[in-house]
């Protein structure tokens, strides 16, 4: 079936994918019209799922009704402390339990959630928290120790709530155990009512800071509408691959998701955690990614889908002691924010019997904007997919005037209902990325006869070569092709007279070899020779990603030192 003729179907008039017309900052926009409309909607629904296991970190187990109560609770106490809409309440801790309660709570009190990586230093953090005006930080001992220094030059912050540390309050901050207590009671604790605020679905609710690859990240701004517009898409990703098949929709039913990606990524938050309470699924967290421990998990929690970045599904895949776990409940196996290989692709299916998935997105864009999965991603694995009926791709030439023809490569831009409302505190930035409903992505792609897009790089990321542009996953596609190779970055390197030269970083697979020349003849094999790498660096380690699973080029140069 084609890609119109779902749409027609999924999107008719009381249809469960049914669209509407609104008008978002201004711009007529097309949005799910049965989308929740903000996050306190989607709470209470979920609330109906009562003992269904909501969340799983170790021996804690969550349900729904738990996550409920314990969210309600310090809602109570966030608005009886004067937490007041468009507050600011910065969220910094790894991926517990607790992480979704602080975001819920908070923003039942209208305030804007400030989530912040867990892996920034102390300056990072200082930063971030001035920059946004955080009046409330709520984190775990581990990022207090780093933001502690810089405490005395955050006048803006009056209140901490600690969560892990001694679970006894002091005379600095709070512990969130004294007001929620530990993961496996929260089904015990009394029930309060959640703040009755009046909430549109465009009022802002988020901060998420960009990844910040070069110089200071920026916060995007995100509305409700925003977060929840990936339910929906998500959704309809799940059934468009169905009917492609011709297959009949199946009766929705809760799965279990391995949640590795950090919460605070757009692709976790969003696209996972939003979708997983509307569906009263399950979350396994793990402490750190480990892929025993991951085998672990998918045996005894009979888990049906992770992912996050294509080297998880390599390891997955090439671990040798795979075939010693029961890993038949796993049946889908996502990632985005990385460039991956056809061969992944398929030995997904072949392999693991499941089924892969790619997609686009950014901070921006609050994640998904097109899916990919299946049968269309075994056919075009180089493809990040169409987008979701509710978005729009054009691409757009240097300048931003022109937009070019099918085939054609140039900057992504972007609209739908998923484009945050801009940059917090940066009007200029904003004025420059988001023009009459659009995004423009930075991302240099193309677009086929069909709808699927192809990002072939990061402008910043083309290297130019005596005036021929290298696309750096072109190259970094056909590396990945090779069989020894699981990681793979390509880099330009100064040249005197050709301006750059373009030169690889490779992680290979355990057990695995290859020389320089044999991957220099294989590129030169299958692309243009000035395509081919000059020089090939080999890691033992996989290379260095940031939280949104970008590997972190900068750090890779002095490498060629």
């Amino acid at each position: 079936m084609t890609l119109p003729d779902i749409e027609a179907i999924l999107c008719a008039p009381g249809a469960p994918f049914e669209m509407e017309a609104v008008v978002v900052n201004g711009v007529a926009t097309r949005a799910w019209k049965n989308a929740p409309p903000s996050l306190i909607a989607l709470l209470n629904a979920a609330r109906a799922y009562g003992d269904q296991v909501f969340c799983v970190l170790d021996d804690e187990r969550v349900t729904y009704d738990g996550f409920y109560r314990a969210t309600a609770t310090l809602a109570k106490y966030l608005s009886d402390q004067g937490i007041a809409p468009g507050d600011r309440v910065a969220l910094a801790m790894r991926n517990l339990p607790e992480w979704p309660v602080v975001l819920f709570a908070a923003a039942a009190c209208g305030a804007i959630v400030v989530p912040l990586n867990a892996w920034w230093t102390g300056l990072e953090l200082d930063y971030a928290l001035r920059d946004c005006g955080a009046r409330m930080l709520v984190c775990d001992a581990q990022r207090l120790e780093r933001v502690a220094p810089h405490l005395p030059h955050l006048p803006n912050l009056t209140a901490i709530i600690t969560t892990r540390s001694s679970g006894r309050s002091t005379d600095e901050n709070l512990s969130l155990q004294s007001l929620i207590g530990p993961a496996n009671g929260w089904g015990e604790l009394a029930e309060f009512a959640m703040p009755d605020l009046p909430i549109d679905p465009d009022d802002a609710v988020a901060i998420f800071y960009t990844s910040g690859t070069t110089g200071h990240p920026k916060g995007a701004l995100m509305s409700h509408r925003n977060l929840m517009t990936n339910i929906m898409s998500s959704a309809y990703g799940a059934a468009r691959t169905v009917m492609r098949r011709g297959e009949a929709l199946p009766e929705s039913a809760p799965r279990t998701s391995l949640l590795v990606i950090p919460l605070f990524h757009v692709t976790a938050c969003s696209a996972v955690l939003m979708g997983s309470i509307a569906s009263g699924s399950a979350i396994i967290l793990m402490h750190k990614w480990d892929t025993i421990r991951a085998f672990e998990l998918i045996e005894q929690e009979r888990i049906n889908s992770t992912g996050g970045v294509p080297t998880i599904a390599w390891q997955l895949i090439e671990h040798p002691d795979r075939a010693n776990y029961d890993l038949s409940s796993l049946d889908t196996i996502a990632y985005g924010g990385a460039p991956s290989a056809p061969e992944l692709v398929r030995r997904i299916a072949s392999d693991l019997k499941s089924q892969p998935g790619n997609g686009w997105g950014m901070t921006e864009t609050t994640a998904t904007v097109t899916g990919h999965s299946a049968e269309d991603y075994l056919n075009r694995p180089t493809s990040c997919g169409p987008p979701v009926p509710v978005s729009d791709l054009k691409i757009m030439d240097e300048a931003g005037e022109v937009e070019l023809a099918v085939g054609e490569r140039g900057e992504l831009w972007v609209r739908g209902p998923q484009i945050v409302l801009g940059y917090w505190n940066n009007p200029e930035a904003t004025a420059a990325t988001f023009i009459d409903g659009w995004v423009r992505t930075g991302d240099i792609a193309y677009l086929d006869d069909e709808g699927f897009c192809f990002i072939a790089d990061r402008a910043k990321d083309v290297i130019i070569r005596g005036g021929e542009n290298i696309y750096s996953s072109e190259v970094e596609n056909i590396l990945y092709d090779h069989p020894a190779v699981t990681d793979a970055a390509l880099i330009g390197l100064p040249h005197r007279t050709l301006g750059e030269e373009p030169a690889a970083v490779i992680h290979l697979a355990p057990g695995m070899s290859a020389s320089e020349a044999e991957l220099q003849a294989w590129v030169r094999e299958r692309l243009a020779a000035f395509k081919t790498p000059v020089r090939i660096v080999f890691c033992d380690e996989t290379l260095p990603r940031n939280a949104n699973g970008k590997i972190m080029k900068r750090e890779l140069k002095p490498l060629f030192d």
